[in-house]
């Protein structure tokens, strides 16, 4: 891969896209710095180098210009703490403030711009605003993996303004390397785990998966839509009814690549969906209606986890249950305590998707882990074998 550590960046004005779109609490504080930490050591390869950082991200879905609750100027004391400097703000991303402070920049200094989707070309990939961007920098780096399934301005196409100077950052290269680890070149057994609510959100990379796992674990709300398939009554839980036969294909495609679906075997149900609902265990045959599945039970998770300590190579992707309410996070914390003995042992772990990595991050168990994914939609995809247009706009120029 084209990444900085090919290049020396002394005296060059890096125009780095960075993945700031991190969550924000009542009071605009940053409540996980996961992605912005990540960003860390790219931008310091470049100042090392005698370079100057100008950093631009998204944050949020503004609808209507610019936003204050979408206001980039909120992370800046965030990323002040975490790279131990003081941080330029332009308030615009283009126009005179922008360009004056992109010109004036030191050497060794840093310039955060104003949040891209202010702007509606930056989703729409609008040419003319990537070139404005464009002659903000001499050097183009994308460091933004979760942004590289979009075919935005500033990932795809603003590439093309820096014909011989565009590069990764660490964080696209050590996210590539570990998902091509994983899909190409795992250690076997190889075990997966998809959780999270639809079966239609996952159907392409279980697909892949069943040419390269030896089992796969269906938690969370889609195992209801394969326990319904399969006949089961399952309450009032989450079922896609219009994902039955799908799931059938799933369970038969399965059995002849010989990869085991491995399915929970009770659940905690729940009769509303609140944290203080009243819950009983029930198992696939004995739920009953009104009642909604919301985690995984006990015999669940020691079948799980007895699966995945026994791996070489892990991907988990979704959660088992509803882990943001505390009476419903026990499955999910059991896969993640046990994804982190199976790499004590010597298993490559790779989290991926935002609900895994708050997961992790939840239960401090992130450095326990090989890789935590900064990804999301865009793991997903680079696993189902599409072609990013974020990571081929790079490779092209």
């Amino acid at each position: 891969m084209k990444t900085i550590s090919t290049v020396s960046l002394s005296g060059k004005k890096v125009l780095v896209r960075v993945d700031f779109n991190v969550p924000l609490d009542d009071n605009f504080n940053v409540s996980d710095d996961t992605r912005i930490r990540a960003a860390i050591p790219t931008i310091k390869k470049i100042l090392n180098d005698g370079g100057s950082v100008i950093l631009m991200s998204h944050l949020g879905r503004p609808k209507d210009g610019p936003t204050e609750k979408y206001s980039l100027k909120h992370i800046l004391s965030k990323l002040e703490e975490l790279l131990n400097t003081t941080v330029l703000f332009a308030n615009d991303c283009i126009g005179q403030e922008a360009i004056s402070k992109s010109k004036n920049l030191k050497f060794a200094e840093v310039l955060l711009l104003e949040n891209l989707r202010f702007y509606k070309e930056e989703e729409k990939g609008d040419k003319e605003f990537a070139k404005k961007l464009a002659a903000l920098g001499d050097v183009y780096v994308n460091d933004a993996f979760g942004t590289a399934h979009r075919s935005h301005a500033s990932t795809a196409v603003i590439a093309q303004f820096f014909k011989g100077c565009s590069y990764f950052g660490y964080v696209m290269g050590a996210e590539v390397e570990s998902a091509t680890k994983v899909m190409e070149n795992a250690q076997k057994p190889f075990v997966a785990i998809m959780g999270g609510a639809k079966v239609s959100d996952k159907i392409l990379i279980i697909e892949n998966l069943l040419a390269i796992a030896n089992s796969i674990i269906i938690g969370g709300g889609m195992a209801f839509t394969f326990y319904k398939a399969l006949g089961k009554n399952i309450g009032s839980s989450i079922c896609e009814a219009d994902k039955l036969d799908l799931a059938l294909e799933v369970l038969e495609k399965a059995k002849q690549k010989g990869v085991k679906i491995i399915l929970p075997v009770d659940f905690v149900m729940a009769d509303k969906f609140s944290n203080d609902a009243t819950t009983t265990l029930a198992t696939y045959d004995t739920m009953q209606d009104g009642w909604m599945g919301l985690d995984i039970g006990k015999e669940s998770e020691k079948l799980f986890s007895a699966e995945i300590v026994n791996a070489k190579t892990i991907l988990w992707n979704g959660p088992m249950g509803v882990f943001e309410m505390d009476k419903f996070q026990s499955g999910t914390k059991a896969i993640a305590q046990a994804c982190a003995l199976a790499t004590q042992g010597g298993a490559y772990s790779l989290i991926g998707g935002g609900d895994s990595v708050a997961a992790i991050n939840k239960y401090h168990l992130a450095d326990k882990v090989s890789y935590v994914s900064t990804g999301g939609g865009a793991l997903l995809e680079f696993m189902e074998g599409k072609i990013l247009p974020g990571i081929a706009a790079v490779l092209e120029n």
